[in-house]
């Protein structure tokens, strides 16, 4: 799939590894939907883009566990840009509590909350991402499309505290092989990437000693992921059709400790 003349949405596109993507896709020569809540950052940004190349980005609210978000969010790719060829899932939320606190157990709309949103809003975006992409025009290789999911390594690692964003995250990765077997027949490729630990706006709110800590315990490179190299590996699975159905750890070699 080549990014020139081609439209993709970017979930969680205002901030973190989604800004990454958008700023990456955009300097590759590719048309933006920056999907994201946040008004200010995500208006800001699409101007900004916008502003350097042509109106080639645009932005749109989006809350991804909406399915009213979501059609319009895919509605405006389409009336933007005349068709859509990709969906970069990065919108998501993580909390830290156990299942048993010192107040008794874990709330269940926490943990419902955050299932929502990672879980059921990538699966939102995706099947109506992928309604789309179905009705274009397929490429000279018979693409019509690439979808990259974000877990993370806590789908496999989870740690105490953790147990509504692994479930979440390794949702994400259990659907990913049986949806780019599905969508074979389109010409819809289907992958996800599971980073690992990498300096994003969570990352942001914890103390620097912390991070450099958290960076350090990396085998190599022995520091915090770069949102752009997070970009740098989604181009990539755009660009390389025999990537399908795989969930690819982003991680330096890191294993988390239970804590």
């Amino acid at each position: 799939m080549k990014f020139e003349n081609s439209s993709f949405i970017v979930t969680g596109g205002a901030s973190g590894l989604g800004e990454a993507t958008v700023r990456a896709f955009h300097g590759k020569g590719a048309n933006l939907v920056i999907a994201d809540l946040n008004v200010e950052r995500g208006e800001k940004l699409a101007a900004e883009l916008s502003n350097e190349l042509g109106t080639r980005a645009v932005f749109q609210r989006t809350d991804v566990s909406s399915e009213a978000d979501a059609q319009a969010c895919v509605a405006k790719a389409v009336s933007s840009f005349g068709s859509l060829q990709g969906l970069i899932n990065c919108a998501g939320i993580g909390i830290a509590e156990k299942v048993l606190n010192k107040d008794g157990p874990q709330k269940l709309a926490n943990f419902a909350r955050v299932i929502n949103i990672n879980l059921v809003g990538t699966f939102n975006m995706i099947r109506l991402a992928a309604e789309a992409m179905s009705k274009g025009e397929a490429n000279t290789a018979g693409e019509r499309g690439v979808i990259v999911n974000t877990a993370s390594v806590a789908a496999w690692d989870g740690q105490i505290g953790q147990p509504a964003y692994a479930a979440s995250k390794a949702g994400i990765v259990g659907m990913t092989l049986p949806i780019a077997r599905e969508l074979a027949r389109f010409g819809i490729r289907v992958c996800t990437i599971a980073p690992g630990l990498f300096y994003t706006p969570m990352m942001e709110s914890l103390p620097p000693e912390v991070q450099e800590s958290l960076g350090k315990s990396v085998p190599f490179p022995p520091r915090l992921g770069r949102p752009e190299e997070f970009a740098q590996l989604a181009a990539h699975i755009v660009e390389n059709e025999m990537l399908n159905g795989e969930s690819i750890r982003l991680d330096g070699a890191v294993r988390l400790a239970p804590k």
